[in-house]
Parts: C-alpha cells; structure tokens; sequence
C-alpha cells in the first residue's frame, strides 16, 4: 500500500503540473495585459495556444513512448517546459509570450499522456482503478490551489514570478522521474519498428474517427469543456477588471466553482449504478443548459450581479462534474482493444475544442460579462443538443446497460 500511494503520488504529480501552469496563471491575465500592452484578446491567445499544443501534443507523446519507454519522453517533455517556462518569464511582448506558451503546452503534454499509461503497464481492472482514482485526487488539487498560489507569487514577484514558478516545478519533476518513477515498459514490451508503430496508431485513429458513437460523446464531453475553458479565459478579465476582485478573491471564487466540479464527480458511480450512465449524463447535461440559459438572459436583460454569475455557475460546474466521467466511460466501453488510442484521441479532440471555443470568444472579448456567458451558453445547448441526438438510439441504451 505504501508504494501504491507513492506511485500515486508521484504520477498525480507529474499530471499536474501542466494544468498548474494553467491555473497559476489565471490571475495574472489583466497584469500581463497592462505590461505588454496587449488587449484581452490577445491576451487570451496566450492560453488558447497552451491548450492546442496539450491537446495535439498527447498524440504524439502515446506512440513515442510505446517504442521508446515511458521515462524518456517524459525527460524530454519536461525539460522543454522548463526552458520555455523561463523563455515566458523573459517574453516581453505578446507574440512570444504566445509562440512560448504553445511550446511549454508541448512540453506539458507529455504529463498528461504517459502518466495514464503508466497506471496501465502495472495494473489492470479494479487496481488500476484504483491507482487512477488516487492519481485523479491528487491532481484535483491543481484548481483548488494553483489560482491561490498564483496570487501569491504575483504579489511577491509580479507576472514573470508565475512562470519562474512553473519552471522550478518542472526541475523538481524531472528530479521526481530520476529518482522515484521506475521505467514500467520493459524492451521486450515496446513496439518494434516505426512504420508498425505509428501504422498501427494511425489505424486506430481511423477506426475511432469512424465511429459516431465514440465521436459524439467525446464531443458531449468537450462542450462541457469548452463552456469551461470559455470561463477560464475570462473570468480573470470579468471578475478583476469589472466587478473589481483583488486576484487572492479571484482565486477563491474560481477555487470554489472548481471544488463544485470535483465534489460532484464523487457521486458519478454512485449514480451510475442506480440509474444507468445514459441517464446520469441526459440530466446532467440538461440542467446545465437550463442553467446557463438562465444566465443568458439574466444578462442580456441588463442584470450585472456577480453572485447571479458565481451561484449560477457553481451549479452549472456541478452538472458538468457528472457530464465529464460519464461520457469518457461510455465513449471507451466499446474499445477496449485500443483503450489508450481512444483515451489519447478523446482527450485531445476535448482539448481542442476548448481551446477553438476560447480563440472564438476571444475575438469578441470586451472584458465584460455578456460575451463570456454568450460563450459559455453556446457551449452547454450544443452539447444539450448532441446528447440528445447521440444517447437517443439503442446503441446508446446497450452500451449504457453494459456499464450500469
């Protein structure tokens, strides 16, 4: 058991830290405005092009290290976070801000792909279960403390602190492979030859790509995200620039609706096994719709209160705490054969969805409420609507009775 946690542990941590640098991030958005003379657009594309490379950059890491173990891309992974951490602390426009944060979500890609795989090289069934669910609890920390953390540092160091921050916590994680993560993909396992290798991705890619099923409830899932990350792009802007949070408030309310998603999360099972996932993500889904329409209107009515906006979204984070899990679980059931590809695929196709909803709401940013909810709305009834059309049929019902 001992190892067990540290294993845990150890894998949580290096899952982390990429979203850290997401989260720590988050409010120093107005300050790097303000010092680069850049407006919130702009701005945003800092994070966007963070999300596309963590996105794009688990399909590579996956197939790299089947050939070539999982502790060497990890090396390479983290090592180039690190030197593009410091390059971002050193940025002194927008556009390299932005070219850097692209290339640091390279480097993070590589904690958020073989950490997963690494649960599946040492267990299978109820243990691996187990390790993913200690690794996920250990990475749930990243949004309850990150933004708080943030505060701190820019505080003390200004903007540029975060990402000296950030690269220190690369080093230590480079530190945490060498000395306490044992390569878990023995040559005899890895995949022998390029051509096969990526053949053989490539061929599974195809075969998810074919599957409407699978795609519609990755994307189900990825307009839940993209309501999101609609709201982590800002948010900073919203609730410091105009309703005049300090960024220590900031980070308590954004840790507050992430606690909101995370708690929720916990009942997934629970509710899963009494009334069948199909069922779970048909209501959640719909309650964050109707939740988000409710905001809609509140705004465009004219209403300006930030308790509407942080009691309505509170709710709404809930909802997608149960939409998240559910729709993964029922989009791998039928692949099991390829469960790391369709894990990869998913998580990347949710990625980038985000990141283009965040590069659209962007373009219309002004700093105030109204386009961010327009945003975020839009993202919750796309996702209402592909719920109902995916979940309706009988393929939906079996695969939901499959996983009861």
């Amino acid at each position: 058991m001992p190892h067990f946690v540290g294993l845990a542990l150890v894998l949580g941590l290096l899952s982390a830290i990429g979203p850290f640098a997401i989260d720590m991030y988050l409010p120093a958005l107005p300050d790097i405005g303000a010092s680069l003379r850049a407006d919130v657009g702009a701005v945003q594309w800092s994070l966007t092009a963070f999300f596309v490379a963590l996105g794009v950059g688990q399909l590579i890491y996956g197939p790299v290290s089947d050939r070539v173990g999982r502790k060497p891309p990890l090396y390479v992974g983290l090592s180039l976070f690190a030197v593009t951490s410091v390059g971002c602390a050193l940025a002194t426009d927008i556009h390299t801000l932005i070219a850097l944060r692209f290339m640091q979500g390279l480097g993070a890609a590589a904690g958020m792909a073989i950490p997963r795989a690494v649960v599946r090289d040492l267990h299978t069934g109820t243990e691996a279960a187990r390790l993913m669910s200690l690794l996920m609890l250990v990475f749930s920390v990243s949004p309850l403390l990150a933004p708080l953390a943030g505060s701190g540092v820019i505080a003390l160091a200004g903007w540029r602190g975060v990402f000296w921050a950030v690269a220190l916590a690369a080093v230590a994680g480079l530190a945490l492979v060498h000395r306490s993560l044992e390569e878990t993909l023995p040559p005899q396992r890895r995949a022998r030859g390029a051509e096969a290798s990526w053949g053989r991705a490539l061929a599974a890619y195809g075969v998810l790509l074919r599957d409407g099923h699978y795609l519609g409830l990755v994307l189900i899932g990825g307009c839940s995200m993209a309501g999101f990350f609609v709201y982590l792009a800002g948010s900073p802007f919203v609730l410091i620039n105009h309703y005049g949070l300090s960024s220590v408030q900031y980070s308590l309310a954004f840790s507050v609706n992430a606690a909101a998603f995370f708690a929720a999360a916990q009942f997934t099972a629970r509710l899963g096994r009494r009334f069948g996932l199909v069922r779970v993500v048909k209501a959640a889904v719909t309650v964050a719709a109707a939740v988000m329409v409710v905001m809609l209107g509140y705004y465009a009515a004219g209403g300006d209160r930030l308790a509407v906006l942080l009691g309505l979204y509170f709710l709404a984070s809930a909802a997608m705490g149960l939409v998240i899990p559910t729709t993964s679980v029922l989009a791998l059931e039928e692949h099991g054969a390829i469960a790391g590809t369709a894990s990869a695929l998913l998580g990347t196709l949710q990625m980038l969805v985000g990141a283009a909803a965040m590069g659209v709401v962007g373009v219309f940013a002004t700093g105030k409420p109204l386009p961010m909810v327009i945003g975020m709305t839009s993202g919750a009834l796309v996702g209402f609507a592909l719920t109902w059309i995916t979940l309706g049929g009988k393929r939906a019902h079996r695969v939901g009775g499959a996983v009861h």
